[in-house]
């Protein structure tokens, strides 16, 4: 599995150069990149090209969560959120999340899916780096009888 770059017939970008900004410094800070584990951060460019191509269709959404961000952080300081340091950005992040801004979860969902469908970060994971799918996954079979008492469970809808 690769990760999607953006490329020449990709849409362009919803966000402005600041917006980006912010962006990227709010990635760096939900999922840091490792040396130890030797996965990138949220905020690899590769990453990130596949964040902002995933929020394009939630473009507004995520724009004003971004621009909420920045006010809160210019509120504190006077800066940006991108210009602040790395413990003044974690503060006000807590406090933007604390207000559960409605871009935040589909800024939330992104980050997760294109960060674990990075081929780096799969390897890292000892997982192999293709979709789950036509090939799929083995799971364990679990034990079916626990399932008995929904079945036995009248609808929990109108028949019409």
């Amino acid at each position: 599995m690769t990760t999607i770059p953006l490329h020449a017939s990709a849409p362009p970008s919803p966000f402005s150069a600041r917006e980006r900004d912010t962006l990227r410094a709010l990635l760096g800070r939900m999922i840091p990149a490792s040396e130890h584990h030797q996965v990138p951060g949220a905020d690899d460019a590769l990453i990130l090209a596949d964040i902002v191509q995933t929020l394009a269709p939630q473009g507004v959404a995520v724009q004003a969560a971004l621009g909420r961000l920045d006010e809160l952080a210019q509120a504190d300081s006077g800066e940006p959120y991108a210009a602040l340091d790395a413990a003044r950005q974690d503060a006000v992040a807590l406090q933007f999340r604390q207000q559960r801004s409605p871009g935040l979860s589909a800024l939330l969902t992104a980050v997760a899916q294109c960060y674990y469908r990075d081929e780096r970060v799969m390897r890292s994971l000892g997982m192999p780096a293709r979709p789950p799918f036509p090939q799929g996954y083995e799971l364990a079979q679990g034990d079916w009888s626990l399932l008995d008492p929904v079945r036995a469970r009248p609808p929990v809808y109108k028949k019409v």
